[in-house]
């Protein structure tokens, strides 16, 4: 995980540039450069580094001596690098896993370059010979990207938005920052003049695809076969695999457990590869919440039954309280579950930067988008309709899990690791037939559950524990963050503002106390900024007003809590 951010056909002055590269600060504790680009004018690039792999020859701008005309600035994992190194014989000049991206641009052009990447990674590549400058991401926005791109051919770019604000201060333009697409890579011509024009959007990849990489990968050959049995054993052989190629790292690394199915998946495999592997620290579990929430009980079972080195965070109201502007600051979002599940990660990050040495943090994101985890999903007119909002919910990852994962762990300078959003296994688990993802006998995730069943892998009462959101669990089935976010929000927020709140905010307007204190605090760090989020996280097929399954109709606590 790190910071990159880049400004072409720019003629600020170098004190604005620094700052505006500065914002990003904690994504890259370790090292800072600035760096303009030799006989180009207007051209500079900006890099946070979070030391993970090659200490020595980690700094980017990455240049190479075989391609002196490349100049590439990402962030991200690119898990394959050994094995497409060996197939087409490259010949590397340092340990970097991102190297791997000038060869492939170099021989294959760049579309071509990103859809054999597996990994995670958001990129800027200044082709200095034939005068191009390539952005790509990869096909969830696991790592995060910013453009704001003028017409009169400027050109910024940053993991986050934050750190293109106060150059858009400066112009007068009805140009906007937005995220950049994932599964996409663009091209832009960089003129004589040094100014900038888009040529070229496309889409090399999207979540419903087999992976161009698929043949990189430690499965020869998976049968088609829709069997149960040759179905669950395909799933475990997935999952382990995407786990395993996440080891990648010189830096200790750490899980986020929260007790739930997903997260102890995660740091059970995690523990088993660990011992194969024969790393030399026991792996670190972390979980956060309320002496008793159900997060805290069941996340403390799973330690004791995998082995690992286990740290509680406690967690009270009020804290998550005083965290709530900050953790808006940091997401550049306003939509309610991701604010209330952000809290609990952004301060359990915050333990582990403080009071452990582990900055890889392995965790369980991206299962619930993947196979229909959410408790809406039991109400699912038909599986066609269940697998269709599944994979809506995939393309919107970056909007909402995946970008709270990101923002709340970068925040504190960690690397965040998502196995479940290995491109194997999700395109694996999305070719499989429609019936055989949706919930079944009353528990969602059915088929995922029984490809663990009986290996002692986890607790039996965990591998069959019912969905439980993060921000429910994190304290107990009484009283809910939910409940005390709303006894907070309720005298800070009038009923007048809310009867003008369709004025107030025409843009997705607020309906509870709660969303409008968190529009107000988003408003003032992110003025005029309201489109950054296209719609709310909410459940479909059943009338909910508020995102928290405890909200809904259909929600039941496990009988032990």
């Amino acid at each position: 995980m790190c910071g990159i951010w880049a400004l072409f056909g720019s003629d600020e002055c170098l004190s604005i540039q620094c700052t505006c590269a500065m914002k990003i600060a904690h994504r890259g504790p370790d090292a800072f450069r600035f760096e303009n680009v030799n006989g180009f004018t207007n051209c500079c690039f900006g890099f946070h580094r979070l030391a993970i792999v090659d200490q020595l020859h980690g700094m980017q701008p990455l240049r190479v001596k075989k391609f002196p005309y490349l100049w590439l600035c990402y962030n991200g994992e690119i898990y394959n690098h050994h094995r497409l190194r060996k197939e087409f014989d490259f010949d590397y000049q340092t340990k970097m896993d991102g190297e791997i991206l000038l060869h492939l641009y170099d021989r294959f052009g760049i579309k071509k370059m990103a859809s054999l990447l597996d990994g995670v990674f958001a990129f800027i590549l200044l082709d200095t010979a034939n005068r191009k400058v390539h952005l790509g991401r990869d096909t969830y926005g696991v790592r995060p990207m910013f453009k704001f791109l003028t017409d009169d051919g400027f050109l910024a770019v940053c993991s986050e938005a934050k750190g293109l604000i106060d150059i858009t201060h400066s112009m007068s333009t009805a140009a906007s920052i937005v995220p950049f697409l994932p599964g996409h890579v663009e091209a832009f011509d960089l003129k004589l003049n040094g100014k900038v024009e888009s040529v070229q959007l496309e889409q090399f990849h999207c979540c419903t695809q087999e992976p161009a990489h698929a043949r990189y990968d430690t499965v020869d050959e998976l049968s088609r076969r829709f069997d149960e049995e040759t179905v669950q054993t395909n799933i475990r052989t997935l999952l382990e695999n995407a786990v395993k190629k996440r080891l990648m790292a010189h830096r200790r690394i750490g899980c986020l457990l929260s007790g739930g199915l997903d997260s102890s998946l995660v740091a059970s495999i995690l523990i088993k590869l660990a011992k194969e592997e024969k790393l030399d620290y026991t792996i670190q579990t972390f979980s956060i919440g309320s002496d008793d929430s159900p997060d805290i009980l069941a996340a403390r079972k799973v330690a004791a039954h995998i082995g690992s080195e286990h740290h509680e965070v406690n967690f009270t109201a009020e804290e998550g309280i005083q965290a709530v502007e900050e953790v808006i600051f940091h997401l550049e979002t306003y939509d309610i579950t991701t604010i209330r599940a952000s809290v609990g990660m952004y301060l359990v990050s915050k333990y582990i930067r403080e009071k452990t040495e582990s900055v890889v943090i392995f965790s369980g994101e991206g299962s619930d988008e993947l196979t229909q985890g959410y408790i809406y999903f039991h109400k699912a007119p038909t599986p066609k309709a269940a697998a269709e909002d599944s994979v809506r919910l995939m393309k919107e990852l970056y909007l909402f899990d995946v970008l709270r994962a990101d923002r709340t762990t970068a925040a504190h300078g960690l690397e965040l690791r998502v196995p479940f959003l290995d491109h194997r296994f999700t395109s694996y688990y999305l070719s499989l037939p429609e019936d055989m993802r949706v919930p079944k006998d009353g528990v969602e995730k059915h088929l995922l559950r029984s490809a663990f069943k009986g290996l002692n892998l986890i607790p039996d009462e965990i591998l069959w524990r019912r969905k439980e959101a993060f921000s429910d669990g994190m304290m107990s089935a009484k009283k809910s963050w939910y409940t005390c976010l709303q006894e907070h929000i309720e005298s800070m927020v009038n009923d007048d503002q809310m009867e003008k709140a369709h004025k107030t905010f025409p843009h997705n307007p607020p309906s509870t106390k709660e969303a409008y204190y968190f529009r107000q605090v988003f408003e003032k760090r992110y003025p005029g900024r309201a489109k950054w989020l296209p719609h709310y996280w909410m459940p479909r097929w059943i009338k909910a007003t508020d995102p928290s399954a405890r909200t809904l109709s259909i929600y039941k606590p496990d009988k032990d809590q």
